[in-house]
């Protein structure tokens, strides 16, 4: 809603600081993120936080290299593209993965909390990571939405999917399919849903927020013969949550869920583990769908595909999903307070 000064003219809405991490090196996250420098998003503030050696690694060996400002928290903000320095620990080789760098990576994490807690960054965008050379270097890492929320003194993110006209919040993330059953408790059900609601009010602008609970086993266990996880724990769950007035809908069988007609007047589907969602939302939207955390303090987005390490630094990287990325953080960005160091 538009507010006016006595004197009739329209109050500016605060310029808005975007914080991307460049993610791992090696990969195409430093590609993506430069992209920036030549087609910079207009009326807000990006500010890249990684190595300065990586800005610019996709350019053209004709063009030169981008100059950049380094980022300074207690400059009046201007739109435009900064940097926040955070120095590689060895010099990074396209599509080359080195565990000498995973401490790197992490710390560009953490300075985009940092600088979100401190009320510089209202929001985050983060490139892409290879979780499998951070764990080898020793840092337990099962994923972005894991580590942000463990930072920032969150118990439970929600991972929400939003692309080909769907959003899919998933009740497990990053868990053997051996291991998902056991996680998927009444407690825990019942929290994804909370999370997953008030979000899309707060963040999505969502007045009466409808979702639609798929159930775990094929055909949502065909009246317990397929397994009992929806008798015993899904029903319960969304039975209780209808009697206090919710939207709920559910459990569903999930190879049916996502055709269109029974996808109408649906603002979320939640799905019990990554495959189950993810697949057909990627297969509807793959390179301009967003990741996005629930339940944090902060604003994050994400792209929705990995460091494909075989394409770093060939400037052959589709950038659809940054941009995606950016532009929804902005718009959430926009949607809610600005984040203050009290978590």
């Amino acid at each position: 809603m538009n507010t006016r000064r006595r004197t009739g003219r329209p109050v500016e809405a605060p310029l808005r600081t975007i914080a991307i991490t460049m993610g791992e090196p090696a990969g195409i996250g430093p590609d993506i993120c430069s992209t920036l420098l030549e087609d910079p998003p207009a009326g807000c503030r990006v500010v890249l936080i990684g190595d300065g050696s990586l800005a610019g690694r996709s350019r053209l060996k004709r063009a030169p290299k981008p100059r950049l400002t380094l980022f300074d928290a207690t400059a009046e903000p201007r739109p435009g593209v900064e940097l926040l320095h955070v120095p590689l620990a060895v010099p990074a080789v396209p599509g080359r993965l080195d565990p000498a760098n995973a401490r790197y990576v992490l710390d560009t994490l953490d300075a985009a909390i940092g600088g979100c807690a401190a009320g510089a960054f209202h929001a985050i965008v983060t490139a892409p990571v290879q979780k499998s050379v951070i764990n080898e270097a020793g840092f337990p890492f099962t994923g972005h939405t894991e580590y942000l929320a463990r930072q920032t003194g969150v118990r439970l993110p929600v991972m929400l999917l939003v692309g080909g006209g769907m959003r899919v919040a998933l009740v497990t993330t990053h868990l053997p399919l051996r291991s998902v059953g056991a996680a998927i408790t009444a407690a825990r059900l019942e929290s994804v849903l909370r999370i997953t609601e008030s979000d899309l009010r707060t963040m999505f602008g969502v007045r009466k927020p409808r979702l639609l609970v798929l159930g775990l086993n094929p055909h949502a266990g065909e009246s317990g013969h397929l397994g009992r996880e929806e008798i015993e724990t899904i029903e319960p769950v969304l039975a209780a949550l209808r009697g206090e007035g919710h939207d709920v809908t559910g459990p569903v069988p999930a190879d049916t869920a996502f055709l269109p007609a029974n996808l109408a007047g649906f603002d979320a589907i939640v799905a019990m583990y990554h495959d189950q969602g993810l697949p057909v939302l990627k297969h509807a939207s793959f390179g301009h769908a967003v990741n996005v955390t629930l339940g944090l303090p902060i604003v994050r987005t994400s792209v929705d595909h990995g460091t494909a390490l075989d394409l770093a630094g060939t400037r052959k990287a589709d950038t659809g999903s940054l941009r995606a990325a950016f532009d929804l953080a902005l718009d959430l960005s926009r949607r809610v307070r600005s984040q203050t160091s009290h978590w």
